[in-house]
């Protein structure tokens, strides 16, 4: 049987199926008609090599065939030599690296402000009163004065908590709103660098058992008051009185047995205008606890109406024990500053027009100098409310109506900036360096750490802003400057003077030991010492057996003097306030420059910004 086929290049192809012959010789025959149908007719290459097949000279192949893609040869051989040759310098430069010993570089030591730092909130522990938490790490402190409030004539029985002010068991609300308002707001402003320490839980723990002692001392469930608490505990020893009290005794306030009267007050704006300021800056700090942050602002809210509906100087009167020791001169500036703190705090405008009502600006002071402008302190906070209504300025830039009195305000810390640069003659010097802001009066310390931290957060705010510095006269000067100056001071403080002691206890080599402070000079020995009992601790030339750590004590007089005795309290006696703004300074001069400020939580509660246009100008008349 025979098959013919077509043959694609002409002439048949006959393939005998009958044959037997073997397959190479089939192969044979194939072969043989191929060449006979190739010399028939002339074929291209690709032709002749489907039918050909390989040759017996075969030539090396110029290209590789990599599936997707055809390449040369040469090209694929150098491609894969290369990386064959990386990949293993690569695995031995690897070996070299894993094999040799490398020193670890570990984290730079903290530097002197963020020690001095740990150190300065230390006090705030040592000087709670009430129930004390577990994690107080005070060896010789414990639960002191837990029924304050209980015997006196007054709506307010559970007083106990809060701080103590100094070396005695007074627990006074004007110095201490203060103090926790400081604290807020370097809490606002630096919780980065906080976090950085490792301070930053413990510091929240400080304000909040401030401000919850603050929320005892009136009815701050009510929108309307018309009492708080000023004061538990009394200091006064006048006309020689021998009846026990906290400054007639020298006791443990562990030990306390006597009487501690409650001073309330019904007309008193500066202390509640401070106590609104307190709160609501911690409202802010809360701000993530909405519950407990509301709580403050209705507090806050009830204490600022009350502060403007009964006008009056908490320490009007002579002979009290406010006038005495924590005498206010006026209530104008609290209103500026409480009212700049309610409307960060609220977002309500309301407040931020009163804060920048040009006639309470006024009476605040803010148009005329005088020896004590640009002082900031407990008494006066018109110097911190203008930075503080400055940064509105800055950074939100409201316009109409506010730019105009923000403009002065803004303008008016600039000058108070210039007024702490040496090269400017508002305050003396100490030989020492030491600027006197209280011009040689004693206790200068608590001034000038609340300057040092004003100077400090300005710069960050100029740095912020995008400003390298700002002008005194025809003078630019950069923010460097003000940095340097609160370094310097807190320097001073930390040590670098000429009596070469640290005004901070437990902070270096030298530092006070005789304290002014009841706590600490009396030994935790199991044994009671009644009021009088204790006046041989008070009157011992020998150190403290307890150590204050963190206290700021008074500081040294104006030639740089300092004697180290427990009973002058002009040298050496600690407060809240001093403490507060020392804190403010140190976390704002502490780690990295580069942190700064942060810019918005402070206006977290506050709208966005819709300048009003002004009014139209009169009509035109010919």
């Amino acid at each position: 049987m025979s098959m013919y086929g077509r043959d694609p290049w002409g002439g048949p192809l006959e393939i005998n199926t009958a044959d037997s012959a073997t397959d190479d010789d089939r192969s044979r025959n194939l072969q043989d008609l191929d060449r006979a149908a190739l010399s028939s007719r002339p074929l291209d290459e690709t032709q002749q090599s489907w039918l050909l097949g390989p040759s017996g000279e075969q030539k090396k192949k110029k290209y590789v065939d990599l599936g997707c893609i055809i390449v040369s040869r040469k090209i694929f051989v150098w491609t894969v030599g290369t990386l064959l040759v990386s990949a293993f310098l690569a695995g031995f430069i690897t070996l070299i690296v894993k094999t040799v010993p490398r020193h670890h570089r570990g984290r730079p030591p903290p530097d002197n402000y963020t020690l001095a730092l740990h150190k300065s909130l230390m006090f705030f522990n040592a000087q709670r009163s009430g129930k004390l938490p577990k994690h107080n790490n005070v060896s010789w402190r414990g639960n002191s004065c837990l029924k304050d409030g209980n015997d006196a004539s007054t709506t307010f029985k559970d007083l106990a908590g809060g701080f103590y002010d100094a070396g005695d068991a007074i627990k006074f609300n004007f110095p201490k709103s203060f103090a926790m308002t400081m604290l807020s707001w370097s809490v606002i402003e630096y919780s980065t660098k906080y976090e950085a320490a490792g301070e930053l839980n413990h510091v929240k723990e400080i304000i909040k058992w401030g401000s919850d002692y603050f929320l005892k001392t009136f009815n701050h469930s009510a929108d309307s008051i018309d009492k708080l608490v000023a004061q538990v505990g009394i200091g006064s020893t006048a006309g020689g009185s021998t009846t026990p009290n906290d400054h007639y005794c020298w006791m443990r306030p562990e030990d306390i047995d006597y009487p501690r009267p409650v001073t309330e007050c019904h007309s008193c704006s500066d202390l509640a205008a401070e106590m609104a300021a307190a709160l609501a800056a911690a409202s802010i700090v809360f701000k993530d606890n909405k519950a407990y942050s509301q709580k403050l602002v209705h507090g806050a809210k009830t204490l600022f109406k009350f502060s403007r509906d009964q006008r009056g100087r908490y320490s009007a009167g002579g002979g009290s024990d406010a006038a005495l020791f924590y005498n206010s001169t006026s209530y104008w500036d609290e209103f500026v500053w409480g009212g700049a703190w309610m409307y960060y705090a609220t977002g309500n405008s309301s407040y931020l027009q009163l804060a920048t009502t040009p006639g309470l600006a006024k009476h605040a002071g803010a148009f005329w100098g005088g020896p004590d402008y640009g002082v900031f302190s407990w008494d006066n906070k018109l110097a911190g409310a203008q930075v503080l209504l400055s940064r509105l300025r800055l950074f939100l830039s409201p316009g109409y109506p506010y730019e105009e009195i923000l403009r002065t305000f803004h303008n008016q810390t600039s000058i108070v900036m210039c007024s702490y640069l040496p090269i400017f003659t508002t305050f003396n010097r100490t030989k020492g360096g030491l600027i006197q802001l209280n011009h040689g009066r004693p206790q200068p310390l608590q001034y000038v750490v609340n300057a040092a931290f004003l100077a400090t957060l300005y710069s960050d705010y100029l740095e912020a802003a995008d400003t390298p510095g700002w002008y005194c006269g025809p003078n630019f000067y950069s923010t460097d400057v003000l940095r340097e100056f609160a370094k310097t001071q807190i320097d001073y403080i930390l040590g670098k003077n000429p009596q070469k002691m640290s005004y901070v206890v437990g902070f270096g080599n030298r530092y006070p030991k005789h304290v002014h402070h009841r706590g600490a000079s009396i030994p935790k020995n199991k044994i009671k010492y009644n009021c009088k009992g204790g006046w041989k601790w008070r009157d011992t030339s020998k150190a403290n057996p307890n150590t204050l750590d963190g206290a700021m004590v008074a500081g040294p007089d104006k030639h740089d003097g300092f004697r180290d005795v427990r009973s002058n309290y002009n040298y050496t006696e600690p407060t809240l306030a001093g403490n507060a703004g020392l804190v403010a300074a140190l976390v704002a001069l502490s780690g990295e420059k580069n942190i700064g400020i942060d810019k918005n939580t402070i206006f977290s509660a506050v709208p966005p910004m819709f300048p009003t246009p002004p009014p139209p100008p009169a009509p035109w008349k010919p």
